[in-house]
């Protein structure tokens, strides 16, 4: 006991382990999931915001640019508003009659080492093209090895029509994503990847966002890091969480071992000494224990006292059941089988003394009749002649009804004359076996079994043989006596109807198993010690109560057992004959019903 308890701990250990892992672990992927999803969400939405902010920029200027034909001093004043005002790096201005960008650069941003070129803004400006929407709209464009959000807006007069375009250029470097997203970030051109991208590692998460051009694709990605602390904690909680149920475990399995031996090793112990004592010595003493005792054990030594004093009285009246009880027994017991053999024929006889309809034969007489004179229409004849043919055919198959039934009734008086044939010249002797298929002994039987009530019975048996050691005449009848009493437990339930199954298992250990289950009235399991009693029967209105005693005396005759199943009234039975299987059967395969 202990030892099973110590592998149920640490198979519990083990379990608890599994289930914190896929409690534990999932939570904290999940939680690290929702933040990878926050942190590229931020990134787009700086990435968004920062090229969002470049049309804002030109689109609160654009009251005020310099005229189509003003000259540099003007612009230079117009874009040094824009500078002072806003952290931009470059401003354009193109007016709609002219070809090319008047491109002016912060001061600032020419002093610099890695400042955006006035001529690559000016190439990359004039690829746009105008033949989008005349109104604000905002992007980012490779410009030289640097990636520079534009804000272009439409500027025009009050009558709505177009003076030009106004542009807003504004580098965007490590800087800018490192103030915005308070991690280190860097930008790769050309794009190493075109959609958005997460990349997860032992101890980072690798982010990486595309930047795409006016026309959506991708030419720049930029990419930073996060640290993988959620889940580096998950797997510190779930270490300590399963260090923690096992320590747990162990020590429970030590108290509990040490209770189990004060509290119930001990008693069994005594228990165990008092009964090799009463086997060494044979004489059935009393168990000595602690009468104070209102637990289990106090129960226990009191229900091992009374046994002991029924097995005292027990052993002189004790008596063995055997296959020889004596020639008046079986003789009954023969009767008995014949009368489960003949019981088919009176369902047989009365259904075949049941006369035919005199209206139905007075309707042919008339309809012949009316048939042989000449003044009959022929729609009229050939109506009539369609009766009689009818007629004809329903005659044909009540007769073969009837030869059918007699040859069930045939088969049952077969079986009657084997059964009184075969008996034996001493009822002491064990009959011979021999190899008999018993699919074929339980297919006859069930035909048989099927008129010997007034109920519509539905049988399920193999249709494959398998063979048994066994005496033939005597299996007949007990397979025959087991579906009778089949039959009498449905009938008993007054449904008028029911199911009988029989299954012939594969050999286990040189034996077949066969059993015969119904959906009768079935019994209580309490008495099922009392079924092969002699004399003893669960229905009132039986007279015999010879039959499983018999059965289960046969089937050890033949080096078989038989057995009897019940889960309570109402909830049917199940018959099971165990014989020797014949060394070159085969297994049982296939239902036919």
């Amino acid at each position: 006991m202990v030892s099973v308890l110590t592998l149920a701990g640490i198979g519990g250990a083990v379990a608890l382990a599994i289930l914190l892992a896929f409690v534990i672990s999932p939570g904290f992927s999940e939680l690290e999931q929702q933040a990878t999803a926050g942190y590229e969400n931020r990134l787009r939405g700086i990435l968004a915001n920062f090229s969002a902010s470049t049309s804002g920029i030109a689109a609160a200027h654009i009251a005020s640019p310099p005229l189509p034909a003003g000259s540099n001093r003007a612009y230079d004043r117009w874009a040094q508003a824009i500078f002072d005002a806003h952290p931009v790096d470059a401003v354009a201005y193109r007016p709609v009659s002219a070809n090319s960008w008047i491109v002016r650069m912060r001061p600032a941003a020419r002093q610099g080492g890695h400042a955006i070129r006035q001529a690559s803004l000016a190439r990359a400006l004039d690829r746009i093209g105008f033949d989008r929407p005349k109104g604000a709209s905002h992007f980012y464009l490779p410009v030289g090895g640097d990636v520079v959000a534009l804000g272009l807006v439409a500027m025009k007069d009050r009558e709505g029509h177009l003076l030009g375009h106004v542009a807003v250029a504004r580098r965007l470097t490590p800087e800018h994503l490192l103030a915005a997203l308070g991690k280190v970030a860097r930008i790769e051109q050309p794009a190493t990847d075109t959609v958005d991208t997460i990349r997860r590692h032992s101890r980072v998460i690798e982010i990486a966002v595309p930047v795409r051009g006016p026309d959506g694709r991708a030419f720049a990605t930029t990419i930073f890091q996060v640290s993988r602390e959620v889940v580096l904690l998950g797997r510190r909680v779930l270490l300590l969480a399963v260090a923690g149920s096992i320590f747990l475990l162990v020590f429970m399995l030590l108290m509990l071992r040490r209770a189990l031996g004060r509290l119930v090793l001990a008693p069994l112990h005594r228990v165990e000494r008092h009964m090799r004592r009463v086997q060494a010595s044979g004489a059935l003493h009393a168990f000595e224990y602690d009468e104070r005792r209102d637990d289990e054990f106090g129960a226990l030594g009191q229900s091992f006292n009374a046994m002991l004093s029924q097995l005292k009285d027990l052993r002189e009246q004790n008596e063995i059941q055997s296959f020889a009880l004596g020639r008046s027994e079986s003789a009954v017991a023969v009767l008995h089988n014949v009368r489960n053999a003949l019981a088919p024929l009176g369902t047989i006889l009365s259904a075949g003394m049941v006369p035919d309809g005199p209206a139905d034969r007075h309707l042919v007489e008339r309809a012949l009749a009316e048939l042989a004179r000449c003044d009959v229409a022929p729609d009229r004849r050939a109506k009539l002649a369609e009766f009689v043919r009818a007629a004809l055919g329903a005659d044909a198959m009540a007769r073969d009804a009837v030869r059918r039934q007699l040859e069930v009734g045939r088969d049952a008086m077969r079986q009657t004359l084997e059964i009184i044939g075969a008996q034996q010249a001493r009822a002491h002797e064990r009959p011979p076996r021999e190899r008999c298929d018993i699919t074929d002994i339980v297919a006859r039987n069930a035909t048989i079994a099927r008129y010997a009530q007034s109920v519509s019975i539905g049988f399920t048996f193999p249709s494959h043989s398998t063979y048994v050691l066994a005496n033939r005449v005597i299996l007949s009848q007990v397979i025959g006596n087991l579906l009778s009493n089949a039959v009498e437990a449905i009938v008993a339930t007054g449904r008028g109807h029911g199911a009988i199954l029989v299954e012939v298992l594969a050999p286990v250990g040189g034996r077949i198993a066969t059993r015969i289950v119904d959906d009768g009235e079935g019994f209580d399991p309490a008495v099922v010690t009392r079924l092969f009693q002699p004399g003893y029967s669960t229905r009132t209105d039986k007279s015999g109560g010879l039959g499983l005693h018999w059965c289960a005396n046969s089937a050890a005759a033949m080096g078989g057992t038989l057995e009897l199943r019940s889960a309570g009234p109402g909830t049917g039975a199940m018959a099971i004959l165990v014989l020797d299987a014949d060394a070159g059967s085969g297994e049982a395969a296939g239902l036919a019903a």
